[in-house]
């Protein structure tokens, strides 16, 4: 079963933990001193706060699947919705060990499609890589020629 993922970048994991913890109802599942996770039935989400976002707000969106067969079945959707795909393969992200891809949605929003096989002991690197580079990746994606003035803006082309 699918579960929604969100991930939003704070300044101050003390209060983002307090504040969200009251607006669902429910202390997190995971903390850390730079990150906190809620895995919410009601909606069906994985919640996610970390400090190492570029800027905060919002920082990414994900599904997040059970298994490898929805992993590769979210994958096909992924190539099916264009644009560029990162393959990012087995990474440890967020203070556990998974398989991801990214793209960037036309609106220039990281998607990221997981699977997750286990518990870290660190952070990782994941999260800040694969939403830059997917966002990258999107925004220097092939414009019509009349609409390449996007394109040259963040791409410094």
């Amino acid at each position: 079963m699918k579960r929604m993922h969100v991930h939003v970048s704070v300044e101050d994991i003390g209060k983002a933990v307090g504040f969200y913890s009251v607006l669902f109802a429910a202390k997190p599942d995971v903390v850390k001193d730079d990150y906190a996770k809620w895995m919410l039935e009601d909606p069906r989400v994985n919640f996610a706060i970390s400090t190492r976002g570029v800027a905060p707000g919002l920082d990414h969106l994900g599904i997040q699947v059970d298994n490898a067969d929805e992993l590769q079945d979210v994958y096909g959707r992924l190539r099916q919705a264009g644009g560029s795909v990162l393959e990012e393969g087995r990474t440890t992200c967020c203070y556990a060990e998974s398989e991801k891809s990214w793209i960037g949605d036309p609106a220039g929003i990281s998607w990221e499609a997981f699977h997750t096989t286990g518990e870290a002991t660190h952070y990782g690197t994941g999260v800040r890589n694969g939403a830059q580079i997917a966002q990258a990746k999107a925004c220097c994606a092939p414009q019509s020629v009349a609409d390449n003035s996007a394109a040259s803006a963040c791409c410094g082309v």
